[in-house]
């Protein structure tokens, strides 16, 4: 049998990740499942392809492109959704207390996960992304604390799962009980886990709710960048002395997402543009979550994500209560 060349098994990993991608939001734009999510079905269909089938080595390049490269070009790109000038003009109080939620976030998941001793490295990434914007956030900080892909793919599963039933049980809250528009979408926004979940739960407000309740949203994902940067200047002063000062990895593609997300704060960029390029986000971002789901055997998440599972569900279930008081009082 005739050796492929290896720019051939380069570019057959990269197949693999786009059609399985393609699978994903095929299957998720069907009844019944279409509010799963491409980012969880992508890792989930790719975790159980492992199980039966194992990991494709000869194509490894390739996958390993789409883990780590595409999944921070997709970072990049999602910094087009940020507009700095509306979230300082018309939300300068969400982000204060924004703030409030990332830290409470993160301290009570480590908290819950040291309690009931759980991974900590898991509990970490999932904290960041319960607090600010769910897997960019988990894409991020995991690059920082040099955390392994497994644990990336792991808490991203998790954390886009997790963020989706709540954001289905809002849905139900919002038409089962009587809600003011202004505060359900700020409930929303300061508490759910990735900015699809806030549109699914904040579509039900309408159109000024929807608008709303991301721009709440928007106020934690702004914070993405100097709480990376704080915790670059954290790793660098507490990590251990056989470390060295250079063992911090620097996200350098945390400048891309500053670069877009200021282009689209002072630039104009056409509709039909923005909606193309999210398009292509969501694209890139599911095709890191079938590489990424491909490193994860069962016994990984077993052993492993029980604990963060449950500590993650908890945070979510306080944090979804204290910001809906939060909510009520303020709007």
């Amino acid at each position: 049998m005739k050796t492929q060349h290896p720019n051939i098994r380069f570019i057959t990993g990269i197949a693999i990740t786009f059609a399985a991608a393609l699978f994903s939001m095929l299957i998720t734009s069907l009844p019944l499942l279409n509010n799963i999510g491409a980012l969880a079905a992508a890792i989930f269909t790719a975790v159980i392809y492992r199980q039966f089938f194992g990991y494709p080595e000869a194509f490894k390049s390739g996958l390993e492109f789409s883990a780590k490269r595409l999944l921070k070009l997709a970072v990049i790109l999602y910094g087009l959704k940020l507009n700095i000038s509306i979230v300082f003009k018309d939300g300068p109080q969400l982000i204060l207390i924004s703030a409030g939620v990332i830290i409470f976030s993160i301290g009570l998941m480590i908290l819950i996960n040291s309690l009931i001793k759980g991974d900590k490295n898991i509990a970490v990434l999932l904290g960041f992304g319960t607090g600010i914007c769910g897997a960019a956030a988990i894409a991020s900080t995991s690059s920082i604390i040099k955390s392994k892909e497994q644990d990336a793919a792991i808490s991203i599963g998790i954390i886009s799962l997790v963020g989706t039933v709540f954001a289905l049980i809002y849905s139900f809250i919002y038409n089962a009980f009587d809600m003011s528009v202004e505060s359900y979408a700020v409930w929303t926004g300061l508490s759910l886990h990735e900015v699809a979940n806030v549109a699914l739960a904040g579509f039900q407000a309408g159109d000024e709710g929807l608008s709303l309740a991301i721009l709440a949203k928007l106020s934690r994902v702004l914070l993405l960048i100097p709480v990376c940067f704080l915790l670059i200047v954290f790793m660098k002063k507490y990590q251990s002395p056989g470390e060295g000062r250079n063992a911090v990895a620097v996200p350098y593609f945390l400048f891309g997402f500053i670069i877009m997300s200021l282009i689209n704060t002072f630039f104009t960029i056409p509709e039909n543009v923005l909606y193309y390029i999210d398009q292509l986000t969501a694209l890139l971002l599911t095709m890191a979550m079938a590489a990424l789901g491909l490193k994860v055997s069962f016994k990984d998440i077993k052993e492993r994500a029980a604990r963060p599972l449950l500590a993650v569900l908890i945070t979510s279930f306080v944090l979804s209560i204290v910001t809906f008081f939060v909510a009520i009082t303020f709007w």
